[in-house]
């Protein structure tokens, strides 16, 4: 606004803060201001003119730094080229800081924070790439009528000791709670999805009406398409006549046609966050871990939580069936006690457990030639079945030396030596 003094002087006021320029050079000339004008041509109340012209000075914004600020260096490590660890999602690195490095702060917040940050927010943005679906149409079953299951399939995994592994995860969803079961795994053959199931089954205690597969060799001789209803494998046939469900194969090349287990594959990539970190027997850990905090968390499709939804609708499904026939398709347990040097025997051939477990006895589950340790239902080793006499982990050897040794100054060294002659004295056996 222009405030003209009729003397050959005009003011310009912007805003309030010009106001107690304006009260001075008026006093001086000792003219009356006219407040409700201001108040009009400032769109403010009078009262507001009034404390501005008597010297109120607002406080000043003050630039806030974020409280996500102290993890900007160990943000920038986790993303750097070096980092060995993979973030699909802004949502995965948010979760490994919390629970990790005690991150205290929204999903939303965290988000907006990486946003903001163009050398962070590059690392999101780089080789994106969305895939074309079909015209998805959302529906819902209801309880007990349906199940999904799928594979995550080769993922390439690089233990803590440096070893490559190529592990697959299996999901059961259940598709009106949203219940997950998961199952990590070197294979995915029918033995083990069979076992798995059956297991599944038991810890719901029920079966669902219908499970939906896609193509998967081990449920589909021939695979469905447009034209043909497919060929189900004559085993697998008989195994969902015995456990009382039907199964209901994916049109080949439509897996939006199981969305709901297939959104959960997303939710499974937090496991590159931890690339290099754990031995499979700790990973194994972890995706059970991580399970168990997807099945208690809000579900933004349904507005429920999974572990609370599955309440009601476990009641609603079909029964197991008789023990004979559960146990028949679960792969078996053996038992047998760690010996005094800390292995398990296995047709002849010894293998090495963790120290701690010297003299308990364990399980013993054996399939697609490997060897898995169980103590207490938990994984806490597993060996590729071999020809020669003494099977150790290094990690297993040194920790069982150093309780022998506690005072040698590198049982480390000591270890390798020592396995490389065991080696060569047990290899030709």
């Amino acid at each position: 606004m222009h405030v003209n003094l009729k003397i050959t002087t005009e003011i310009e006021i912007h805003s309030l803060s010009d106001l107690p320029k304006f009260k001075t050079l008026m006093e001086s000339l000792g003219m009356k201001i006219n407040k409700s004008q201001l108040a009009r041509d400032l769109n403010v109340d009078r009262r507001t003119i009034d404390k501005y012209l008597n010297g109120l000075i607002p406080k000043k914004t003050r630039k806030r730094g974020s409280k996500i600020d102290k993890y900007y260096d160990v943000i920038s490590q986790l993303l750097s080229k070096e980092s060995k660890q993979i973030f699909y999602y802004k949502r995965v690195l948010w979760q490994y800081l919390k629970d990790n490095h005690g991150l205290e702060c929204s999903q939303s917040a965290f988000r907006a924070y990486i946003s903001r940050k163009p050398e962070f927010q590059a690392y999101f943005s780089e080789g994106k790439r969305t895939k074309p679906v079909g015209q998805v149409v959302r529906y819902e079953t209801e309880p007990g009528e349906q199940a999904q299951f799928d594979w995550k399939e080769n993922i390439r995994y690089v233990t803590k000791e440096g070893e490559i592994l190529n592990v697959n995860i299996g999901v059961f969803l259940l598709s009106h709670s949203r219940f997950r079961t998961f199952l990590l795994t070197l294979s995915k053959s029918q033995s083990v999805l069979m076992s798995f199931l059956m297991e599944t089954f038991e810890k719901i205690g029920g079966v669902p009406k219908t499970i939906v597969f896609d193509n998967m060799k081990t449920v589909m001789d021939e695979a469905r398409t447009e034209y043909s209803k497919g060929v189900v494998n004559e085993r697998f046939d008989q195994f969902a006549k015995d456990c009382g469900f039907d199964i209901h194969p994916c049109k080949a090349g439509r897996p939006y046609t199981k969305g709901k287990v297939e959104a959960t594959m997303k939710l499974i990539d937090e496991i590159h966050a931890y690339q290099g970190q754990f031995s499979y027997e700790e990973l194994q850990n972890f995706v059970q871990s991580l399970c168990e905090r997807i099945n208690h968390s809000y579900h933004q499709g349904t507005g429920k939580i999974p572990i609370l939804a599955f309440e009601q609708e476990k009641n609603l499904l079909q029964p197991l069936p008789r023990n004979e026939i559960r146990d028949s398709y679960k792969i078996k347990h053996t038992l047998v006690k760690v010996n005094s040097a800390g292995m398990v025997t296995y047709k002849g051939n010894q293998y090495s457990v963790p120290a701690e477990y010297k003299g308990k006895t364990v399980g013993l589950q054996v399939y697609d030639d490997h060897i898995y340790v169980y103590y207490n239902m938990h994984l806490i080793t597993q060996h590729r079945i071999s020809s020669i006499k003494l099977n150790y982990k290094q990690e297993h050897y040194i920790e069982t030396l150093s309780r022998g040794l506690p005072h040698h100054p590198d049982i480390d060294e000591l270890a390798k030596k020592n396995l490389l002659a065991i080696h060569e004295v047990y290899k030709n056996e």
